[in-house]
């Protein structure tokens, strides 16, 4: 779990962990939440958590950081991808939030060209 605090005030949070747990896949971290107060939003934080999170994933050895993200969240989408992210995949009308369904996209950002084991 990664903090953000601005003024002594916690500011945001971002839970970075390991979606699935085989060996095979260890190579692989995920950001599994990312909250950022509202008063606290378009001032970068939500930015500073992400790179953290990229530095965190980086230190620990991962080629890859991957997320979701609702498809309608444009403004989180563009954070995303000015950090380095891309959209991998779409999970057509995964959620159903205020009486519609709701996209969830999946999106990645490859953190090293270095050879896994065998390659």
């Amino acid at each position: 779990m990664l903090v953000a605090e601005t003024g002594g005030v916690i500011a945001g949070f971002a839970a970075l962990g390991q979606s699935v747990r085989l060996a095979s896949h260890s190579h692989v971290l995920e950001i599994r939440g990312l909250a950022v107060h509202p008063a606290c939003q378009r001032g970068g934080v939500g930015r500073r958590l992400v790179e953290a999170c990229i530095e965190q994933a980086r230190s620990r050895g991962a080629r890859k950081l991957s997320l979701r993200v609702l498809g309608d969240n444009v403004a989180a989408r563009r954070l995303y991808e000015s950090c380095g992210f891309t959209a991998e995949g779409i999970l057509r009308e995964e959620f159903f939030l205020d009486g519609r369904y709701v996209d969830d996209v999946l999106m990645a950002c490859m953190l090293t060209a270095v050879a896994g084991p065998g390659g």
